[in-house]
């Protein structure tokens, strides 16, 4: 047989072989598509890999602190479950211009979109922004923004009122003592709320401050807030990521109220609330807007209305008439009937002032202790 009969043959047996399989039944259509070769299934999966957007965290403390960063890392992991990326995690990374390497590092290794989630980040990841156009760069509590960076953060302030007015009801000394980080005036804001609503429900309340120049540093904030405990405090509270001071009010007998997540666990008989944080949306709608091409380089400020900021759950010392005003509150701070901030405010001098732009705050209301200058 010559070599043109071999192949009019071979063409007949694929012929009928094709024929046969279009010609089977619906069992074995339905196998041949839904049971691929393991070879097809690698070829799937380095394609859904393939698809994967790479996105990079970092934080300035550890994600493990219960705290600030691990409500970051909480926020990731709903991120992690809903959207199909590849996440890097960098921990307890310092802030100032060595950050820098750190966000160009990311950029350069693929990462797409970055989160920088501490205040010192800033001037460093715009900087490194500016190295990487085609990267989205994200900042947390900050508030400059660029061409290829914008910033996020939410009123805190809100949650911290209401946080004030169980502190307010709590103290029967009418000092409270609040652990706080930098003057900046993200927690000067914080202060200020917390104030304000500690003085709703109880006007005799003052709060006083120590500064701790530290986001995270439980030995230092325990100091702190034995310090205040040793002056007279009753209460406190804090805008620090450890529990270390709300342990310090455990072992004085004291009340706690916390930040960033319920960490109940930690002290239960100090407990009394706390401003606390949900990014898991925040962060999947980011990351949805980048890859359908809609991300811009803005400014988010999100709040209870958006469920970016809530209050913990209550510690059992904190009586019903008490959390009544709390949720009522907190349905007007929805509604947006209520502000936590009135304008004109009454300052530290007991002046009366503008109110002026929250998010330069610059001073401390009236009931305040301490220098809103650190």
């Amino acid at each position: 047989m010559n070599l043109r009969n071999w192949r009019l043959i071979a063409i007949l047996v694929l012929a009928l072989s094709l024929l046969a399989a279009a010609c089977g039944g619906d069992d074995e259509g339905d196998a041949a598509t839904t049971a691929a070769p393991s070879g097809d299934t690698e070829t799937t999966a380095a394609a859904d890999d393939a698809e994967a957007i790479k996105v990079a965290f970092v934080h300035v403390g550890p994600v493990a602190d219960k705290g600030w960063s691990w409500a970051h890392d909480q926020g990731a992991q709903y991120l992690e479950a809903n959207a199909n990326v590849e996440i890097t995690t960098l921990e307890s990374i310092p802030e100032g211009s060595d950050s820098q390497r750190v966000f160009e590092d990311l950029a350069a290794a693929g990462n797409q979109v970055i989160f920088g989630t501490s205040f010192g980040y800033m001037d460093p990841m715009l900087a490194a922004s500016e190295n990487f156009p085609d990267v989205a760069f994200l900042h947390a509590t900050g508030f400059k923004t660029g061409p290829g960076m914008g910033n996020y953060f939410g009123a805190a302030e809100e949650g911290r009122y209401l946080s004030g007015m169980a502190a307010g009801a709590a103290t029967d000394s009418n000092l409270i003592g609040y652990v706080a980080a930098f003057p900046i005036p993200e927690v000067l804001r914080g202060i200020n709320a917390f104030t304000l609503g500690a003085q709703e429900v109880n006007p005799d309340a003052q709060v006083q401050v120590v500064w701790t120049s530290t986001w995270f540093d439980p030995p230092k904030e325990g100091a702190a807030a034995k310090s205040l405990l040793d002056a007279g405090a009753d209460v406190i509270a804090m805008h620090q990521d450890s529990a270390a001071p709300g342990q310090e009010a455990e072992a004085a007998g004291a009340k706690w109220v916390g930040y960033n997540t319920d960490m109940t666990e930690f002290a239960p008989s100090a407990w009394l609330t706390a401003a606390i944080w949900d990014w898991g949306p925040y962060y999947l709608k980011t990351v949805e807007d980048f890859v359908a091409g809609n991300w811009e380089a803005t400014a988010y400020y999100g709040n209870m209305a958006d469920g970016m900021v809530d209050i913990a759950p209550y510690g059992d010392s904190v009586d019903q008439a008490t959390i009544d005003l709390i949720e009522e509150r907190k349905a007007q701070i929805i509604d947006g009937s209520f502000s936590v901030f009135p304008d004109p405010i009454m300052n530290q001098d007991g002046a009366e002032q503008p109110l002026g732009d929250i998010f330069s705050m610059d001073f401390f209301v009236e009931g305040v202790i301490g220098s809103p200058t650190g």
